[in-house]
């Protein structure tokens, strides 16, 4: 029991929130409060000093996550380690990731996973929407960061990562690079470059046409680079999967927001998992990809 309340005052310390903690350790607020509570009857000392909805560390509670903090990983390594020993051969994790994806935040991601835990064997892969969705679905993948297209399943956990404003790259040399916006309309005598496998034209086409409202032809694209060059040289524009991050002034593209009734356009990013996957993984990944977006 000590060791789970150490983990939520933990969470609680790091996320700096009794909310943010219980979304990350997957519980309700209310049973986080009462297990620190339970923790500083056990201990005999106030570690988190409460005034109304704000709370400070005691110095006993700065003593107790300075000193409690490494031994929780210590400890979690020691069970990795130990379940890895009744294994007949080395447990790994699958994640991928939307294959027209622009942000960077999933690398740094799986670069950080593979130097804080370089025993897993880790096995990236990018795909559509529905390819995403089926791998999960049918057990290949362990993880994915995916857009959210159809209502939450109550079989996964559905971690929404952040809600990114819709942008689309042009060449620098388009008249339209100079907007500080554009519409559907606007880009409507533009071909749209999607990023797609070929078996999955037609429904990424459907989504981008009925749902973000684009029109006029769309292009094809096997990935991000082959897309890029295209629109690099003025065969049409590219709607950005991710953060929308500014290029250089200075580059051949321009990221430019879409807007929709003088709005930006949203769209949520989540990080989808089995629920009960069995890979003891799976909910580090998924810390330290959320970590990349705070």
């Amino acid at each position: 029991m000590l060791l789970r309340q150490l983990n939520y005052f933990i969470a609680v310390v790091e996320t700096g929130s009794f909310t943010r903690a219980a979304e990350r350790c997957f519980i309700s607020q209310s049973a986080v409060s009462q297990q620190i509570q339970a923790l500083e009857r056990e201990l005999g000392v106030e570690l988190i000093h409460r005034e109304n909805r704000t709370f400070t560390l005691t110095a006993a509670g700065e003593y107790f996550y300075q000193k409690g903090r490494p031994l929780l990983k210590k400890l979690d390594s020691l069970c990795r380690e130990t379940a890895e020993l009744g294994r007949t051969a080395p447990l790994g994790l699958r994640v991928g990731c939307l294959r027209g994806y622009s942000g960077p935040e999933f690398q740094m991601a799986v670069a950080e996973f593979a130097r804080s835990h370089p025993e897993v064997l880790v096995e990236v892969f990018s795909g559509s929407h529905e390819n995403l969705y089926d791998e999960l679905r049918s057990g290949q993948a362990d993880f994915v960061l995916n857009d959210q297209r159809r209502a939450f399943s109550d079989v996964y956990v559905n971690q929404v990562l952040t809600a990114s404003a819709c942008c689309v790259e042009l060449s620098a040399h388009s008249p339209l690079a100079e907007r500080d916006s554009v519409t559907a309309w606007d880009l409507r005598e533009l071909p749209c470059v999607l990023v797609t496998f070929p078996e999955q034209r037609d429904n990424e086409m459907t989504y981008y046409r009925d749902i973000v409202g684009l029109e006029g032809e769309f292009l094809f694209a096997d990935d991000l680079e082959q897309a890029r060059l295209l629109v690099v040289g003025g065969k049409g524009y590219l709607p950005v999967e991710g953060a929308a991050q500014p290029h250089p002034a200075s580059g051949p593209l321009r990221r430019i927001p879409l807007l929709r009734d003088g709005r930006p356009i949203l769209r949520n990013y989540c990080a989808f998992w089995k629920k009960g996957s069995g890979n003891p993984y799976v909910e580090d990944f998924a810390h330290i990809l959320q970590e990349q977006f705070d």
